[in-house]
């Protein structure tokens, strides 16, 4: 599976993800049959159609720039189902194991919830809560091919930003995050910028360091790293696997955020994006990206402040500054 994923050219964080739905699946498998992981031997969930489901599930997720996915109580079903090792109850064993911990109800009869299934809201929807406030931006449904009497056959996700809950302030999102953190004093100075980078590919909001002075008086960095908490544990592996760390410590903490909108302006002959941070219909916070800002200066050959001057000049211009009115219509993501 790993090479079958690895030969596919997919995005980093994509194939990670895949590769972490599966792991949990083949550990579910391994010890409800009592093997080894190698050993497990997949049978339905091996199928193509179940590798194009938990792609296309991680994929959508990375294209979309999801950093946060909840689900409520699953529904598992009831009675009993045909499987590769014959016939057995519902929930079957590996869909037991996959949801200890979760709240499940019966639901219906019949298996509505399976082994894939599970493993993706193991890997990928870690908090189990109701509707969090957000702002509606989406909505998909997808329909099965078996009909189920009283009981669509359907699965619906809601897409949308964080908005405000009880006791906070008007015009802010608050979310819950965690915040990774490792000390490490032996590793090459100039390794850091590329571990910060893979990070956040690897999908966390933040990363940075922190110079500390550590036993004995010896200089070391704090890596810090903020995380959505569904992308914890991949994030945690990345860093025992990016530095020499011997351990990560953890904390979950509350992140309020502005709402923010992307705005586009003149630059140079160029169309460049400007991230627009607002609350109560109110500019906040209005500026380039630095990285847009470096690659319109490559290709203008000119230096990189002369167009982050020319941004912000061009962003007041518009009316892109602290105190004026949002504009409407801002972009939701990050342009491209």
């Amino acid at each position: 599976m790993a090479r079958l994923l690895a030969r596919a050219g997919l995005p980093a964080p994509v194939r990670e993800d895949a590769l972490a739905v599966f792991g949990r699946l083949a550990a579910a498998e391994a010890r409800v049959h009592g093997v080894a992981v190698d050993d497990v031997a997949f049978h339905e969930v091996g199928a193509w159609d179940s590798i194009a489901d938990v792609v296309g599930v991680c994929a959508a997720l990375h294209d979309l720039s999801v950093a946060d996915v909840a689900a409520g109580p699953v529904a598992v079903g009831a009675g009993r189902a045909a499987t590769a090792h014959g016939d057995m109850p519902v929930p079957v064993p590996a869909v037991a194991e996959l949801a200890a911990g979760r709240s499940v109800l019966a639901g219906g009869d019949g298996e509505l919830a399976t082994p894939t299934g599970m493993a993706l809201l193991a890997v990928l929807a870690r908090e189990e809560r109701g509707l969090p406030p957000m702002r509606l931006e989406a909505t998909g449904v997808g329909a099965g091919s078996r009909d189920t009497p009283r009981r669509p056959n359907v699965v619906r996700v809601l897409l949308g930003a964080a908005e405000e809950g009880p006791g906070d302030g008007p015009g802010v999102g608050a979310a819950e995050a965690v915040v990774l953190e490792a000390n490490v004093d032996d590793l090459d100075p100039r390794v850091w910028p590329g571990v910060l980078a893979s990070l956040l590919e690897a999908g966390a909001s933040d990363a940075w360091l922190v110079p500390v002075l550590m036993k004995k008086g010896r200089p070391a960095h704090a890596l810090c790293v903020l995380s959505p908490p569904g992308r914890a544990d991949r994030l945690r592996t990345e860093m025992f696997r990016l530095t020499s760390t011997l351990g990560v410590r953890e904390r979950t903490v509350r992140k309020t955020m502005l709402r923010r909108g992307w705005a586009r302006v003149d630059v140079l002959g160029a169309r460049l994006p400007i991230k627009v941070g607002h609350r109560d219909g109110r500019i906040v916070q209005a500026a380039p990206e630095f990285e847009d800002a470096a690659r319109l200066a490559a290709e203008r050959g000119v230096p990189v402040r002369a167009v982050l001057d020319a941004a912000v000049a061009a962003a007041h211009a518009a009316g892109l500054a602290h105190g004026e009115p949002a504009p409407p219509g801002l972009e939701a993501g990050p342009p491209t």
